[in-house]
């Protein structure tokens, strides 16, 4: 059998493939490793490149809506500082929810915290009277109620002496601390600098990166790739977008209604659900029970009252709010949303949350168009 040059490359190519695979798969602690430590590396621009994603969402909308008008836009000054006027309109107002969260809601948890004590031994008490006026008829129930005796004191000294016993690895844990906290905040400064240089550049970097995919790659898989992206942008920018409104919306709401109904920790529960919702399906819940659980310390009814307030908001915000605001902007039916949510919970916790919608709704996307065309081609009437 004569095999010519071309077929000779092929085969060789081949073989060179499987030594590399199986060596791969011998030594995979090896390749792991390497993996992690090229991970470290590009870290900081992986990082930059999530961060220029996700403030180019509300500086598009700076750049589209406000420096397009015609007045600005004959003007070249204008046009020219459009871009670097949005992108810090943007980081300011990024930078006043930090504020806000730092000055308001921070110290708002720390009085909370320290006031936690007291209003957990007042309620104690409180919790066994009413109880007692509960079951003042069932005789069992009062015998054990008296029995519950909870030595407030022995508990805070217990807590005491614990943090006593681990004094001794107080310094090894602020070093470790001060040297990782140093470490963060250069990768964020770096990871920061990156993500301004692509958002200045972002037009001429992706004429960069279309040039480096036509040179390698062939010209279908190009223009297949540059769909994908394209899919891949609208929907992450659709459901990042859709979801801060609706949880901004959702914190709003239970502000007010708190207020009106003065529960305490209006502002505080209010700013905990809005971040809260922010995680899909399960994320208001858990503002809920922090919120059901602070206002029961104070006032057992106005807990009650509270959660039968957050299941009205809910369901208002999920029939009438949530349609409207984020719509089928991810266009992905509710069973694989619910999946996507499990799914990136139980393999990256909170961010698997965020993320795995958007990402299970590109794939969802791009199989469905793939099975309608097939069946276009089969004749199949769909």
């Amino acid at each position: 059998m004569n095999l010519d040059k071309e077929t000779i490359k092929k085969l060789r190519g081949l073989i060179v493939f499987t030594i590399v695979i199986l060596i791969a798969l011998w030594k995979y602690e090896v390749v792991f490793e390497g993996i992690s430590y090229l991970f470290g590396i590009m870290f900081p621009f992986l990082l930059g490149g999530a961060i220029a994603f996700v403030l180019n969402v509300p500086m598009s909308f700076l750049e589209d809506k406000i420096f397009s008008h015609k007045r600005w836009a004959q003007n070249k000054y204008m046009k020219k500082l459009a871009r670097p006027v949005s992108m810090i309109i943007t980081i300011l107002l990024v930078l006043g929810i930090v504020v806000l969260v730092m000055f308001v809601v921070v110290p708002e948890l720390g009085k909370t915290f320290l006031s936690l004590g007291a209003s957990i031994g007042d309620f104690v008490p409180r919790a066994q009277r009413w109880l007692e006026d509960l079951f003042v008829d069932n005789k069992e129930v009062l015998a054990w109620l008296e029995e519950v005796n909870m030595d407030w004191d022995k508990i805070i000294n217990g807590i005491v002496e614990f943090f006593r016993s681990s004094a001794g690895n107080v310094v090894n844990s602020t070093v470790s601390a001060a040297t990782g906290i140093i470490s963060g905040v250069a990768t964020f400064l770096i990871a920061f600098v990156f993500a301004c240089y692509i958002l200045l550049q972002k037009e001429k970097l992706t004429v960069q990166i279309q040039k480096v995919m036509l040179a390698y790659l062939p010209k279908k898989w190009v223009e297949w790739l540059l769909d994908v992206f394209s899919l891949t942008y609208r929907i992450f920018s659709s459901f990042l977008a859709g979801q801060c409104l609706e949880a901004l919306i959702l914190g709003v709401m239970f502000f007010i209604a708190m207020t009106v109904f003065q529960m305490p920790y209006a502002l505080l529960v209010g700013i905990l659900i809005a971040f809260t919702a922010l995680i899909p399906i399960f994320g208001a819940f858990i503002g809920c029970f922090v919120g059901a659980f602070l206002i029961l310390m104070v006032n057992p009814v106005k807990a009650l009252i509270f959660i039968v307030m957050f299941l009205v908001l809910q369901q208002i915000e999920g029939n009438l709010i949530y349609p409207k605001v984020v719509g089928n902007s991810v266009g992905l039916p509710s069973i694989w949303v619910l999946a996507a949510v499990s799914i990136g919970g139980s393999l990256m916790g909170v961010v698997g949350m965020l993320i795995f919608i958007p990402i299970v709704s590109v794939i969802y996307s791009l199989f469905r168009e793939s099975v309608y065309k097939r069946l276009k081609g089969k004749g199949v009437k769909i």
